[in-house]
Parts: structure tokens; C-alpha cells; sequence
């Protein structure tokens, strides 16, 4: 297994009309995350993009714990489980400043050729 830790603070537009983070952007958290996991061991998604492998996802969980607001500093441990065959999974923590889990997650993701 391969881990990484990537931190970053809640932007204010990341925030709903309650003062918390709206749940769609847990997506976009955990791809950054992953993507800076695979930079971090030498693979850089524009890489493979350039040999002409994309990485759609084809599945996602997610298990809300507790919220988290605007300004604060959270980090990401992610975890690669698994790669098999054309197939990879990863796995997400997700943690405030007061190193309390909110949220927990997986990707599973398939390498696909582009066509040009």
C-alpha cells in the first residue's frame, strides 16, 4: 500500500447556505488528493495522459461523519489499496484540525486508451 498525506484549507465558495461544505466537493477534494498521491510516486496524471491513458472512475463511497466550515485547515490521507489488472482503488481519510476523522471514502478507477 502507497499513502499520502495532502493538506488544504475550506475555501469560502466550497460552503452551502448552512456555513458548511457542500457534499459535491468532497469529490473534487479527494481527486486532488489522488492525483497528488500518484505526482508524489513519480505519475503524474498529465503523464499519462500523454501516453494516452485516462482514468475514469466507475465507483465512489462516501461516509459523512461530521462537517467541517469555512477556513479550516483539513487533511487527506489517501491510500492506494489495490491495482489489478485494468483497475486501481483508493481509499480517502479525511480530517480536521483537531486530527478528527469527518469523512472516509473510496475510488475505484479503470486506465482506458484515448483515442486520437
Amino acid at each position: 500500500m502507497i499513502e499520502h498525506e495532502y493538506q488544504f484549507r475550506v475555501a469560502y465558495p466550497d460552503t452551502d447556505r448552512m456555513g458548511t461544505v457542500h457534499h459535491a466537493n468532497y469529490v473534487k477534494y479527494y481527486e486532488t488528493a489522488r492525483w497528488e498521491l500518484l505526482r508524489s510516486i513519480g505519475l503524474p496524471y498529465s503523464e499519462l495522459e500523454a501516453a494516452g491513458i485516462m482514468c475514469p472512475v466507475v465507483r465512489m463511497n462516501f461516509k459523512f461523519i461530521k462537517t467541517t466550515r469555512y477556513d479550516e485547515l483539513l487533511t487527506i490521507r489517501t491510500t492506494l489499496k489495490q491495482v489489478e489488472g485494468a483497475r486501481i482503488w483508493f481509499s480517502y481519510k479525511l480530517y480536521n484540525e483537531k486530527l478528527e476523522l469527518i469523512n472516509k471514502a473510496e475510488t475505484e478507477l479503470v486506465f482506458v486508451g484515448t483515442e486520437d
